[in-house]
């Protein structure tokens, strides 16, 4: 069976012209959603997958209708081939039950991930360079030792203000508090870690 998917952004755009492709091309079913392609959860998009079977096809007017990055896209058509279920967009050509269609679609997922490893390895000369000038990555921290040091001498001599408070007042999270606060606070009270 051939399902078809028609999308715009927004919902003053018309669907009409995907609508007259995807009956042209004999679908059987047209599942119609006006939502950004940057969403995942498209509603319309994942009861069609619901509905979907092994054997059936999903097909677009064009590649963007499915999803707006590459990324996305591979990822949609894996899952989609994973339950067997073939892909087809019109306007590229592409076509996931024929060897030739599968074929460029694995090129474009090759591309994809070429891009990816480029990227990360981009990422990692960049932070050695950094690391190499003495720069570290990441957050800066809110929470010094000598701050946690001060906020667990007043939590010491404050028992009855809850932990809560003493994290916004500081404007420290809970986390913060107990990796960094809670274990100088049992020291100051003489209790060991592990008790």
């Amino acid at each position: 069976m051939k399902i078809g998917y028609a999308r715009v952004s927004t919902t003053d755009q018309e669907l009409n012209l995907q609508i007259d492709a995807l009956n042209n091309a004999e679908c059987e079913k047209i599942y119609e959603e006006k939502e950004s392609g940057a969403k995942f959860d498209r509603p319309v998009f994942m009861e069609m997958i619901e509905f979907a079977r092994a054997g059936d096809a999903i097909v677009v007017w064009r590649l963007d209708r499915l999803g707006r990055s590459l990324r996305h896209l591979i990822e949609t058509v894996n899952e989609l081939q994973s339950k067997k279920i073939d892909f087809i967009s019109l306007s590229e050509n592409i076509d996931t039950t024929t060897a030739a269609g599968t074929f460029i679609f694995h090129i474009f997922a090759a591309q994809a991930e070429f891009e990816r490893n480029l990227i990360r390895e981009r990422t990692m000369v960049g932070l050695e360079a950094a690391r190499a000038r003495g720069r570290v990555g990441g957050r800066k921290r809110t929470l010094t030792e000598k701050k946690a040091a001060m906020i667990a001498l007043y939590v010491r001599s404050n028992p009855e203000d809850s932990i809560l408070s003493v994290c916004k007042e500081n404007g420290i999270s809970r986390a913060n508090y107990y990796r960094m606060v809670h274990p100088l606070v049992l020291e100051l009270r003489g209790v060991s870690k592990g008790e």
